[in-house]
């Protein structure tokens, strides 16, 4: 058993950093050290339902690390001590129908269920009770336990508290592009929602060669950095009409629309913008339900979902990140603030005031 620092979220008061214990790896598991950690949306999405008492605590959330490997179970054979890894907050267990079929990133992994519900082999304990693992990895940690499938290995001439973003905001952005709506060159595409994972969107219709690139947010101090990465036209959602800007914009024609945002209004507003025969992308985490104009579905105007991006990430992690090192895909742009682990409850802050595109929580140095 290892004693380790951790942010722990216990209710609505703020997380606090508190030395807790975290077991060593099972046979099909994975030590890793901890180097540094994304802050996420999700994560935000996860602490205030926390909150609000619809989801159990305490709980280390952070999903979006990199680190140094230190030690493995007896079966694990894909990485060794001394790997630098990305982490996946959706293992894959390589068996089930549905990575067996190619989609790897809805698989049913049972080893990660049961690492995550109280009760069942908890991999962290706070003064002996069970501390949850948020988001299947914990990240907001000195050190996480992760199965093999979880696990990522990556080239070392990369800085880990920059990669550390294609553990999410990256792979979910770019692979929503490329791998879950197969965008053709020279298309118009919107993306509402300049967050960390709509930028990725961005960047990736500008790698996929898409001719227009709308980006749209509210908060319009996040316009500049849109244009660095791809965007070819930007609209003010506070003081402009959308759907008429779009329409404006594309001529009517726009093929591919990206919900960023995880709201149902706005995943709406992404069906309505798009032609007949275009294609709505749902990828904001959002639990709302989503009405449609049934016309539109005669129009054969498609919905559909994207969960990490469609990635096999054991392939489109390390693939993102040889992108990022030939100068084609925007990592250290996109780092905001980088903070040590104390100031978890700041970085949250920002997140939630849209003042950063990406904080980094540096945990640990390499």
């Amino acid at each position: 058993m290892l004693e380790m620092r951790a942010a722990v979220l216990r209710g609505p008061e703020p997380m606090v950093v508190e030395q807790v214990e975290l077991d060593g790896p099972e046979a099909s598991e994975v030590l890793v050290r901890i180097v540094a950690c994304g802050v996420c949306h999700s994560d935000f999405h996860v602490l205030r339902r926390a909150r609000a008492g619809a989801l159990p605590i305490p709980t280390v959330l952070g999903h979006e690390a990199a680190g140094v490997v230190e030690a493995v179970g007896s079966s694990v054979h894909t990485v060794e001590p001394g790997d630098h890894v990305v982490l996946a907050f959706r293992p894959t267990c390589g068996r089930c129908p549905y990575c067996v079929r190619g989609t790897p990133q809805i698989c049913e992994r049972p080893d990660r269920r049961s690492r995550s519900a109280a009760g069942k082999r908890p991999r962290l304990r706070l003064a002996g009770q069970p501390l949850l693992q948020g988001i299947g990895v914990g990240g907001f940690a000195e050190y996480t336990v992760m199965p093999e499938g979880g696990v990522i290995p990556i080239r070392k001439d990369v800085p880990l508290e920059t990669v550390c973003l294609v553990g999410c905001a990256v792979t979910t952005g770019v692979g929503a592009v490329i791998y879950t709506a197969h965008i053709e060159p020279g298309c118009d595409v919107a993306v509402l929602g300049l967050g960390g994972v709509g930028l990725n969107i961005v960047q990736g219709a500008r790698l996929a060669g898409a001719r227009r690139i709308i980006g749209i947010d509210r908060v319009a101090a996040k316009f500049d950095l849109a244009r660095q990465l791809g965007a070819t036209d930007l609209i003010d959602a506070s003081s402009e009409n959308v759907l008429e800007r779009v329409q404006a914009i594309s001529g009517g024609y726009l093929d591919y629309a990206f919900e960023a945002i995880g709201r149902g209004e706005t995943v709406r507003q992404a069906f309505e913008m798009i032609r007949p025969g275009g294609t709505a992308v749902a990828v904001g985490l959002t639990t709302e339900e989503v009405t449609l104009p049934g016309m539109g579905l005669l129009r054969e105007k498609k919905l559909v979902g994207s969960m990490y991006g469609s990635a096999s990430v054991m392939d489109a992690i390390p693939r993102m990140i040889d992108l990022y090192c030939q100068g084609q895909l925007c990592l250290d742009e996109l780092i905001s603030k980088r903070r040590p682990l104390e100031e978890i409850n700041e970085a949250f802050a920002d997140l939630q005031s849209g003042a950063v595109a990406r904080s980094v929580l540096m945990i640990a140095n390499r």
